[in-house]
């Protein structure tokens, strides 16, 4: 609505910090989910990793969380290159911690048992209930919108979109769920590398964003892939610096709706892996 071009500095910058929260998101769902089901060890395992990350986000913008760093028109601060040394020494420092967390919970025979046949979502059902992110792709569906509708510049990265197998049960359980998280912090990793490698000198923001915009009428629809799945807005335009509507689709809406198919006629005990699975953040679905 806006025609506002983002500095490719920027957008580097933006893939960066994204896919970090990206892994720091799924070490907090999958620290907790472990102790849900029994597992501490992992957890704090998982918070260690997850606090070095919040470190570089707060070192880049000042905030552990709440970022409020991605703007109209780039970011609110340019990193300079000891931030980008210290995001490439976590990347290294990273890779070798995923192998205590397959030691700890992957292989571990209780989490298996606890996980697979669980919590069973067949793609069909999957894609009926609009579900996203990992729950979709948890289920074999390859479906990630930084690939298949490429948005900044992750069609300049290569990586790969993790689904589930059924390895050890069947398609679309628990297991499966974890898995693809699991994964996808391997393929997080890939990309912040490749970003580091590539990103250019330049502006870190555009001076042609006002303080007040008033956008052309008309309305637009984007979304983006989060750690849950897409998360959208739909704004509508009347030409004022007030948006006359404004929609928020957010992924764990859509993924607890499949909440009460998957968990008919399970075992009360089950119900804590299957809710942990879904990665449900409550204050995301009551906006």
């Amino acid at each position: 609505l806006m025609d506002v071009e983002i500095p490719e500095r920027a957008q580097y910058i933006r893939v960066i910090v994204t896919e970090l929260s990206r892994i720091a998101s799924h070490l907090l769902t999958i620290g907790t989910y472990g102790m849900d089901i029994g597992a501490i060890t992992p957890f704090l395992y998982c918070f260690r990793d997850r606090e070095k990350i919040l470190y570089i986000l707060e070192t880049i913008c000042g905030q552990r969380l709440n970022y409020n760093y991605v703007r109209i028109g780039g970011v609110a601060y340019d990193v300079d290159d000891a931030m980008l040394k210290m995001t490439r020494e976590f990347c290294e420092y990273f890779l070798p911690r995923v192998m205590e967390y397959n030691d700890l919970l992957t292989y571990n025979g209780i989490f298996i048992e606890r996980t697979k046949n669980v919590g069973v979502l067949p793609a069909d059902m999957a894609i009926a209930y609009g579900c996203t992110g990992p729950v979709l792709r948890g289920s074999g569906v390859k479906r990630d919108l930084r690939k298949d509708t490429p948005y900044s510049l992750y069609d300049r990265f290569d990586f790969e979109v993790p689904i589930g197998h059924g390895e050890v049960g069947t398609v679309g359980d628990c297991y499966d769920r974890y898995m693809v998280r699991m994964r996808e912090m391997l393929e997080s990793v890939k990309i912040i590398n490749q970003a580091l490698d590539q990103i250019p000198a330049g502006e870190f923001w555009t001076d042609k964003v006002k303080a007040k915009p008033k956008p052309k009428v008309g309305d637009a629809y984007t979304a983006v892939e989060n750690a849950r799945g897409e998360l959208g807005f739909y704004l509508i335009s009347d030409g004022s610096d007030t948006a006359f509507r404004l929609k928020c689709r957010s992924p764990a809406f859509s993924n607890v709706s499949v909440l009460h198919e998957i968990s008919r006629g399970a075992m009360v005990a089950d119900m804590v892996a299957i809710i942990g699975s879904l990665d449900i953040v409550m204050g995301e679905i009551d906006r």
